[in-house]
């Protein structure tokens, strides 16, 4: 989009941006480092098309992995920022929205160790701009994976479902990606094995051997691209229907 057609898209006074953010981390032999990036876009991207809303570019870089939800930032190709550098960024993009006249920012995370960050950023950014509740003004952070149902979990993990912090390479992401992006996904480097065991506490500097030899903390054995387009379908419906009601708009009926 060119400054003058987002210029037009402002001048109602009602636009909604859509931020998606991710992170470089790896994701196993079978999935590309930038996972986490691609799907918080491609979730964005849908969003917004139900919505009239804008996607902003994405930030690509998340807060460094952790051994029990992304296998340790210890491992080649995960390249994070701290969390002041985190915080920084999402203050900024937040305040200059907002500045600019964007009605709702909505920040889409797809990276499980950014949440806390992107909140106290937002937090900040709306404390300086002295935007207050009741405002007309808002921003919303949410995680795409939590508006998948139980329904679909019970689908897609017929032998149970090991949990979002060691979802890390596995199902999930996996059948996202083949469902989105099959081109960049190798199937036949997909690691299937038992769930990592990890400890009930973190421990610094990490236990390297603690994290598996593959990074990837849970099975992708039984992904699929029909598993990958019902969790996109459902987390889409249901992620587009809850932003519509809470910011009182009208969703399209747009395929997702």
């Amino acid at each position: 989009m060119d400054a003058f057609a987002y210029r037009e898209a402002l001048a109602s006074g009602e636009a909604m941006v859509l931020i998606p953010v991710g992170s470089l981390e790896q994701h196993g032999p079978h999935l590309p480092l930038g996972t986490d990036t691609l799907l918080s876009t491609h979730f964005a991207a849908a969003a917004a098309r139900r919505l009239g809303a804008l996607v902003a570019q994405p930030i690509s870089y998340g807060y460094k992995s952790q051994q029990k939800s992304g296998g340790g930032n210890h491992l080649p190709g995960t390249t994070s920022l701290d969390g002041t550098s985190l915080i920084g960024m999402a203050r900024n993009l937040a305040k200059s929205f907002l500045n600019q006249g964007v009605r709702h920012v909505v920040f889409v995370n797809g990276h499980f160790e950014n949440y806390q960050f992107l909140y106290e950023g937002i937090d900040l950014a709306l404390e300086e701009l002295g935007i207050k509740p009741g405002a007309e003004q808002s921003v919303l952070l949410l995680s795409y994976w939590d508006f998948v149902s139980q329904d679909t979990l019970n689908l897609v993990y017929p032998d149970g479902f090991p949990g979002w912090e060691i979802e890390h390479g596995g199902v999930l992401e996996t059948s996202l990606m083949l469902h989105l992006e099959p081109a960049r996904v190798a199937m036949d480097r997909r690691v299937d094995g038992p769930a990592a065991v990890l400890p009930r506490f973190d421990r610094l500097p990490v236990v390297p051997e603690r994290t598996p030899a593959t990074g990837c903390l849970s099975s992708a054995a039984g992904s699929s691209a029909a598993k990958g387009e019902l969790l996109y379908e459902q987390v889409v419906a249901d992620l587009s229907l809850d932003l519509a009601r809470e910011l009182d708009r009208e969703p399209a009926r747009v395929p997702a």
